[in-house]
C-alpha cells in the first residue's frame, strides 16, 4: 500500500516538473492578481497596507481554482484514473498521493512568495507571519475542498465554471477564520481561537478528505 502511495506521489510530482508552465501558471496569476490590486488603488499605501490580507489570500484561492481542473482531468482523458479505480491499492491512499503531490506542486510555492506578495501590497512586516501561518494551516484543508469538488466535476464539460461555483461558497469559513487571524494580529488581540480553528479544518479535513474524494471519483466517473 504505501509503496502505491509513494509511486503514484513521485509520478505526479515527476508530470508536474515536466509541464513547466503548467506548475508556474498558478504563481504567474497570483502575481498578476496583487499587481493589478497594486495598480487600481494607486500610491495610497496605508490603503493597500488595509487590503493587503484579504488580496493575497483571494489571489490564492483564485490561483487555486485556476490549477484544481488539471488534478484529476488529465488523468481521466488518458485511462489512467480508471486503472487508479480498479488498483489493488485503497482508493483513498492513491488520492492522499495525488492531493499531497498538488499541495507541494500548487500551494507551497504560493506559501513560499507569501513575502513577495505582501512587499507588493505594503502589508506591515509584523503581519507577514500570521499572514504566512493562516495559510500554511489553511491550504491542507482547500486543497481537500477542492479535490472534491475536482472530483465531482471530472467529466462534466464546462468542468471549470461548475467548479468555481461548488467550491468557492465552501472556502468562506476558512477565509473569514484566516482573514480574522490576521485582524486580531494587526490589533494586538489573541490569535489563538481563529488558528486552533484552522488546524481544526485542516486535521478534519485531512482525515476525511481521502474517503470523500474517492467516493466522489466514483460519482463523477459514472
Amino acid at each position: 500500500m504505501m509503496r502505491a502511495f509513494f509511486a503514484l506521489l513521485a509520478r505526479d510530482l515527476r508530470l508536474a516538473l515536466r509541464r513547466r508552465f503548467d506548475l508556474l501558471q498558478p504563481l504567474y496569476f497570483a502575481v498578476l492578481v496583487c499587481l493589478l490590486t497594486t495598480l487600481a488603488i494607486g500610491p495610497e499605501p496605508a490603503l493597500l497596507a488595509r487590503l493587503a490580507a484579504a488580496v493575497t489570500w483571494i489571489a490564492v484561492l483564485l490561483a487555486l481554482l485556476l490549477a484544481l481542473d488539471g488534478l484529476f482531468r488529465p488523468d481521466a482523458e488518458d485511462g489512467s484514473l480508471e486503472l487508479l479505480l480498479t488498483a489493488p491499492a485503497p482508493l483513498p491512499v492513491l488520492v492522499l498521493a495525488k492531493v499531497l503531490a498538488f499541495w507541494m506542486v500548487v500551494l507551497l510555492p504560493l506559501i513560499a512568495c507569501t513575502p513577495l506578495f505582501a512587499n507588493m501590497l505594503h502589508l506591515p512586516p509584523s503581519l507577514w507571519l500570521p499572514l504566512l501561518v493562516t495559510l500554511l494551516l489553511a491550504t491542507p484543508c482547500l486543497a481537500w475542498l477542492g479535490a472534491v469538488c475536482a472530483a465531482l466535476t471530472v467529466q462534466a464539460r464546462r468542468g471549470g465554471a461548475l467548479l468555481a461555483l461548488l467550491l468557492l461558497p465552501l472556502t468562506v469559513p476558512v477565509l473569514i477564520a484566516a482573514l480574522g487571524t490576521i485582524d486580531a494580529a494587526a490589533q494586538g488581540l489573541p490569535m489563538r481561537p481563529p488558528l486552533l480553528m484552522l488546524a481544526a479544518g485542516s486535521v478534519a479535513a485531512c482525515s476525511l478528505g481521502p474517503f470523500a474524494c474517492a467516493a466522489a471519483l466514483r460519482l463523477g466517473l459514472r
